[in-house]
């Protein structure tokens, strides 16, 4: 029997990346999957591939969350996935030090607004029935400093907190609404592709940015949103305020052996 039947599930930044791996597997475990992207054309392209909906979202904007409130107001699984590293431009300095304010608030405007704003929609739209999965994808980054991408990894962190503040909140109105966030590390998606290339050292540029993972790989969406759908099903109806890393043991340690 499929996981998801007939389950209602948004999902954020899925034109590509982690989100479009949720948004398929959640198709194929049954759901009905509405796609939503600042990113139209491929957004659409996304949803028209999978055999779902797409509905444009800039998760920045209240009047965006207000629209997708009125043409999809009732909603089972809603996944907090669109975020920004601050870099898509370009690099530009992102430490403690250097950063700007604007750049530092525009990462904060993405990740951590656009979650508040997706978790208000979710409870809304869940509260009626009293019960759903809320799932914010938070990162390894925000477990740890980083100190080359300081607004990523303050939002990442908030965002874990964040998801703990909404679990206690629905639980205390009474709402079987759970709320859970995933922590990835270094997931195979096309944000690598500008440090990794396409020439014949492509395989060394992997090697090395995986190195300090016991794993020695990068993970793969399909890996992410396998654990997405399990805080999604009704397998995790007890699972609330929770975290769940997908590192490689990235976090575990090290995997050394002693001298």
């Amino acid at each position: 029997m499929q996981r998801m039947n007939n389950k209602l599930c948004v999902i954020t930044g899925a034109a590509r990346g982690i989100g479009r791996a949720i948004a398929a597997r959640f198709q194929a475990e049954g759901a009905i999957v509405i796609v939503t992207d600042i990113d139209t054309a491929n957004g659409a392209a996304t949803a028209a591939e999978l055999g779902c909906r797409f509905e444009p979202l800039d998760v920045r904007e209240e009047a965006d969350w207000s629209r997708l409130a009125a043409v999809v107001p009732v909603a089972d699984v809603v996944v907090n996935n669109a975020g920004v590293t601050g870099f898509e431009a370009g690099m530009v300095p992102h430490d403690p030090e250097h950063a700007s304010l604007a750049d530092w608030r525009e990462v904060h405007r993405v990740n951590l607004e656009g979650t508040f704003l997706g978790c208000r929609y979710a409870m809304g739209a869940m509260k009626r029935a009293g019960t759903g999965s809320i799932i914010n994808i938070s990162s390894r980054s925000g477990l740890v400093g980083i100190p080359g991408a300081a607004a990523y990894a303050s939002s990442k962190a908030a965002i874990r907190n964040h998801t703990k503040t909404v679990a206690l909140y629905c639980a205390q109105q009474g709402w079987r609404i759970r709320c859970n966030s995933i922590h990835p590390a270094a997931i195979l998606t096309p944000i690598w592709e500008p440090m990794l290339g396409s020439g014949p050292d492509r395989d060394a540029r992997m090697q090395a940015l995986t190195a300090d993972t016991p794993l020695k790989r990068f993970g793969m969406p399909e890996e992410v949103a396998a654990i997405a759908v399990t805080l999604a099903s009704d397998e995790a109806t007890y699972v609330t305020g929770s975290e769940v890393n997908i590192d490689g043991g990235l976090l575990a340690g090290s995997a050394a052996s002693p001298g």
